[in-house]
């Protein structure tokens, strides 16, 4: 699943469940656990919260089961050593299946790193959600940046491109300037990709100047490349707007 298909699905009302165990694929793509799997999900849409449900409300300085002195952390504003080692350690056979308080700490790094806050709560109480609004007890991982700056350092660092988009001089300017990439802009296309795989944007001179989520298959992008904006349409029967949208762009090669 990609971002435009939970995208889409959110729109017409769907909730896209994700479940490492449902995979039909092998060993390359497997988490190890759903609370990193959660984390990349998250990721992926741009998410401002995870929450992850555990046997236990929580992040504690020991084992509230075996130490009644073990104090409750209501909110963590950066993953310090000490509080991967309490994750690592008293608190490490909090969680079921294959996760537990490790994993969970692990994921809310990946989801800190990307500008999405992470809540960590009992799960077994009926209506866990419904009872952090009521005020029962958890854990909040404070986001490391904005969401919109680690979306784009995750489009720029962490997505594996599918092809090339080759831009002419005006296109390159508009890009260094914030502006969305225009199909009218865009001279050569390199594939296959499909619509929302990440490509790389280069000038005619050869160099990256940009990576981004591109609106259209390789397929189209071939056929509305160099069109102007109120053509697209009229080629395809349909519009996506510009081939990659500037909140989808990350600048710089």
């Amino acid at each position: 699943m990609n971002q435009t298909t939970a995208e889409t699905l959110i729109a017409l009302n769907v909730v896209p469940v994700v479940n490492e165990n449902d995979t039909v694929v092998t060993e390359e793509i497997r988490y190890g656990d759903n609370d990193r799997l959660a984390a990349r999900v998250a990721q992926m849409v741009g998410a401002d919260l995870l929450v992850l449900l555990s046997d236990i409300d929580g992040l504690y300085t020991a084992d509230p089961r075996r130490d009644p002195s073990a104090t409750h952390i209501e909110r963590v504003s950066e993953i310090t050593p000490d509080i991967a080692a309490m994750a690592e350690g008293a608190n490490a056979s909090a969680g079921v299946g294959t996760g537990g308080m490790a994993t969970k700490i692990a994921a809310a790094r990946i989801a800190r790193a990307a500008g999405c806050a992470t809540l960590i709560t009992l799960g077994s109480r009926p209506s866990p959600l419904q009872a952090i609004e009521d005020g029962a007890k958890a854990t909040v991982i404070e986001a490391g940046a904005s969401p919109a700056a680690a979306y784009k350092a995750w489009i720029a660092g962490s997505l594996a491109p599918q092809g090339w988009l080759t831009v002419d001089a005006g296109a390159a300017t508009a890009l260094a300037g914030g502006k969305s990439l225009l199909a009218a802009g865009v001279r050569a296309v390199e594939g296959p990709f499909d619509k929302g795989d990440a490509v790389r944007v280069r000038d005619q001179e050869g160099r990256e100047v940009a990576r981004g989520l591109v609106r259209y298959d390789s397929a189209d992008a071939h056929r509305i490349a160099g069109l102007r904006s109120d053509a697209i349409e009229a080629e395809l029967g349909f519009t996506e707007g510009p081939m990659i949208h500037a909140d989808d762009l990350a600048v710089g090669g």
